[in-house]
């Protein structure tokens, strides 16, 4: 029996598989690009090739999609990333009182004290030190993002970049090369000003201890790790599904969802196959005048989004949702 989370982001989209021990025993990376139904139904194709619906004993979803995912699968909970990353990172350690997460297109920093988050924050605005903008510095010096963090370990030399922004980044990056610095030079000058960028927007004013762990795709650069070690004067643990951490809190979460309720809401893999759309219109029931979104399933409505006082989220929804 498996237990399940999905993550929707607007970068990626990961599905998990744990087990009783919260042990991960599949997982798939998706790249959403903006569809985030058709991704999660090509992820339940591959997945009912080695599963059955039966062996699903919950789903949870978190997320920037976790509300319109949750609609679609089923989801039995519905919680938002700071929790989702808080709980994986616990069940690994409970020892663990920071952690840094840095994904496709934002990044955040949850800090805890006795197994609980007691601060947060979130950097949404600027894509500088994501993901995506270390994607496209990647291509752009035609190193392959693998490599990224190697070569920034070889630097003996590193130049200072600006970092505030992504596009004074990038022009910095680019004179840097025309006057001649070596490539591993200016990858590890990108890893400090990101590392300082990070730690004077999204960390500024927190109160990072030990232990302290490096989660999301970016955790993958052996640069910014060491980076963040040197700047913090300890060490940061990347934990073994660093890119998958969101998924594996959502899968959690929905086990002790069921372990309470006593039954799963899990629509099963054949949600693969049918045909989803959505429409908008503005509810007129009060001045907030909100556009909801109903979410529609072969004609009949599943769910509605958009609201703010939860008349229409309400509405054929089935599953607990948390902002």
């Amino acid at each position: 029996m498996y237990y399940m989370g999905i993550d929707v982001g607007s970068v990626s989209t990961d599905i998990v598989l744990i087990d009783e021990e919260s042990n991960v025993v599949d997982g798939l990376y998706l790249r959403t690009k903006g569809r985030p139904i058709q991704v999660i139904q090509d992820g339940f194709r591959k997945l009912r090739e080695k599963y059955r619906d039966e062996d699903i004993r919950s789903v949870g979803t978190t997320g920037s999609g976790r509300k319109i995912s949750g609609f679609l699968v089923g989801a039995d909970s519905v919680k938002n990333e700071i929790t989702a990353h808080a709980v994986a990172a616990l069940e690994i350690d409970p020892q663990v009182k920071t952690i840094i997460e840095i994904g496709g297109q934002d990044s955040k920093i949850i800090i805890l004290k006795d197994g609980i988050v007691t601060d947060f924050a979130m950097n949404t605005v600027c894509a500088a030190g994501t993901g995506s903008f270390l994607d496209r510095q990647a291509e752009r010096l035609g190193v392959p993002i693998e490599n990224f963090g190697v070569m920034a370990l070889e630097s003996k030399n590193s130049v200072r970049i600006a970092g505030r922004c992504a596009v004074f980044a990038e022009s910095d990056m680019i004179h840097k090369q025309q006057v001649g610095h070596k490539q591993e030079d200016i990858i590890r000058g990108l890893c400090e000003a990101l590392v300082r960028n990070y730690l004077n927007n999204v960390g500024k004013g927190k109160d990072i201890k030990d232990k302290i762990f490096f989660q999301g795709g970016v955790a993958a650069n052996e640069g910014m790790k060491k980076v963040f070690e040197e700047t913090l004067g300890t060490n940061v643990y990347v934990p073994k599904h660093y890119g998958l951490m969101g998924a594996i809190g959502a899968a959690i979460l929905s086990k002790e969802r069921v372990k309470a309720q006593g039954y799963t809401n899990f629509k099963g893999f054949n949600v693969s196959e049918s045909a989803f759309s959505s429409e908008s219109f503005e509810c007129t029931g009060c001045p907030n005048g909100c556009e909801i979104i109903s979410i529609k399933s072969d004609g009949v409505i599943i769910g509605n989004l958009g609201d703010r006082c939860g008349k229409w989220s309400s509405v054929n929804s089935q599953v607990t949702v948390s902002s």
